[in-house]
């Protein structure tokens, strides 16, 4: 077997870990009322399912990015993979909310090293002016899963069970998990893969990375973006709600669209970055998001909301896979690090903008919410692609040849 193919199935392989990983991260968000009913318990009471897999989910990013310079990404993916299997199966067999919440927990510490670390990994394997194309073949399967996760865990709730749920996701992991473990044994650990066994502590990494200042910077962008974009995204339904009285299930189905328009983003990203460039579209994929939010805020008819969903969800990811492929350019010696740091500010951004923003809602509306967080989503965009510094980030990003399987380094 050729490095190429080599690539492409362990790419695939994660892809498919990455796909039970989001699957997982919104598996409850339709199950909140059969959890509801089973353990006798009210809706808000049974959300924090969701709280505890967010949380856990974040802080573990800390842990997974050091971890994967040592070890190697894609051995610490498989790793995660089977743990998250036993969390999926610890869920279906929980007894009660409180042991669910902790299954869930371990869900979310678990499956926090399985997108980042594939990010790092690719950033090991591809070089930078192909990356960004990769990146988006794995923003497929994320977002893919994330949509997938949202529909099929009430569709499980509401047909066989929604312990039947968590075991599915459960066979989908060990499935990735184990096909990696073989991978890696096929393969004796591939020579491109950059780890460092006896390499620097923790702290030392960690402050690597915050010692650059590109990589200061683009940790704040994240947490910015992360605050800004998810508020914006998790008052929608309640505002198409409140203002057009449209039930809660039509504005989640509506708001579904914003995961197509990164679907639609994974399968052109090649075509839009050879024409545009990184820093064009980061620019452009900010002006897309806020407009649409703004539009969306004082439209008097709901039903171009569907259409300015579908928008903002192309627009956030063409400005966000761009922060994504800095992130794994940024500081290259601790690529983990790097990448891990990324998503633990994107997290912690989306944590306090939704605690923000819930106070905005509550003192004015939604409306009032997103019209910050449109024209923010703007200048953010305008900011980052005037003070990146990365020589190769302006560049565009030629055309892969046989239909897009770029090869390893």
């Amino acid at each position: 077997m050729t490095d190429d193919h080599a690539f492409t199935r362990s790419l695939r392989l994660m892809g498919l870990a990455a796909f039970a990983a989001m699957a997982s991260m919104r598996w409850c968000d339709a199950m909140l009322p059969a959890l509801s009913t089973e353990f006798a318990v009210t809706p808000g009471q049974a959300a924090q399912v969701v709280a505890a897999f967010a949380l856990s989910y974040g802080v573990m990013q800390l842990v997974y990015g050091p971890l994967g310079d040592r070890l190697g990404k894609q051995r610490l993916v498989s790793l995660a993979a089977l743990a998250c299997t036993l969390g999926s199966v610890a869920s279906a067999l929980a007894p009660s909310l409180g042991w669910l919440t902790v299954a869930r927990a371990l869900s979310g510490a678990t499956a926090a090293g399985v997108v980042p670390m594939t990010m790092a990994w690719i950033g090991d394997r591809v070089p930078y002016e192909h990356r960004q194309a990769v990146l988006a073949r794995l923003l497929g399967a994320t977002v893919t899963g994330m949509i997938a996760g949202q529909w099929l865990g009430g569709v499980f709730a509401d047909t066989v069970g929604w312990r039947f749920g968590f075991a599915a996701v459960a066979v989908v992991f060990g499935i990735s998990g184990l096909a990696l473990q073989w991978s890696l044994r096929q393969l004796a650990a591939s020579a491109h893969e950059q780890h460092d066994p006896n390499g620097a502590s923790f702290s030392r990494k960690v402050l690597d990375v915050l010692a650059n200042a590109d990589a200061r910077r683009l940790m704040w962008v994240a947490g910015i973006e992360g605050a800004l974009a998810f508020s914006a995204v998790a008052f929608i339904p309640s505002h198409l709600h409140a203002k057009f009285g449209l039930s809660m299930s039509v504005a989640g189905g509506i708001v579904a669209l914003y995961g197509v328009g990164g679907l639609v983003y994974s399968r052109s990203a090649v075509w839009l970055l050879a024409r545009m460039g990184q820093l064009p579209m980061a620019r452009t994929g900010g002006f897309l998001m806020g407009s649409c939010w703004v539009l969306l805020a004082w439209w008097p008819d709901w039903r171009v909301a569907p259409l300015l969903c579908g928008v903002g969800g192309l627009g956030f990811y063409m400005l966000h896979n761009v922060l994504q492929t800095h992130a794994t350019q940024v500081v290259p010696a601790v690529r983990g690090t790097a990448v891990s740091l990324f998503a633990c500010a994107l997290f912690l951004g989306q944590s306090v903008g939704v605690s923000l923003f819930s106070w905005v809602v509550d003192r004015w509306s939604a409306a009032v919410a997103l019209s910050i967080c449109g024209p923010g989503l703007m200048l953010l965009g305008v900011y980052f692609a005037a003070r990146t510094s990365h020589p190769n980030a302006a560049s565009p990003v030629p055309t892969p040849q046989s239909g897009g399987n770029l090869p390893p380094r």
